[in-house]
């Protein structure tokens, strides 16, 4: 019987020893938008029908175009990363503004 498999920390991409502490993450970032821009009197099927010419003429390939939608990733992170990762995705200290 062989012992775990190996395991390299996604943040910095060191290797992870099996005696090593190392915490597990998934991370899904989801495309939302609250509110649509005005329609300009256009019937929702004019909308429909600009929005499939835009995505059919456009450069992004199917993939990409999902990706900005849902991307989802999970891994392990090494000790010394942990806390650049919380640090990163814990909330601002004031409100940040729109970008």
């Amino acid at each position: 019987m062989s012992g775990p498999r190996p395991k390299t920390c996604a943040a910095c991409g060191r290797g992870i020893a099996p005696n090593a502490v190392y915490y597990r993450f998934t991370l899904v970032l989801e495309g939302e938008q609250d509110v649509l821009g005005p329609s300009g009197g256009k019937s929702s099927e004019d909308e429909l029908a600009a929005l499939m010419k835009q995505l059919e003429e456009g450069s992004e390939s199917p993939q990409e175009l999902e990706d900005q939608v849902h991307w989802e990733r999970s891994g392990v992170v090494c000790a010394a990363c942990r806390s650049v990762v919380v640090r990163t995705l814990s909330a601002p200290p004031e409100p940040a503004k729109p970008h």
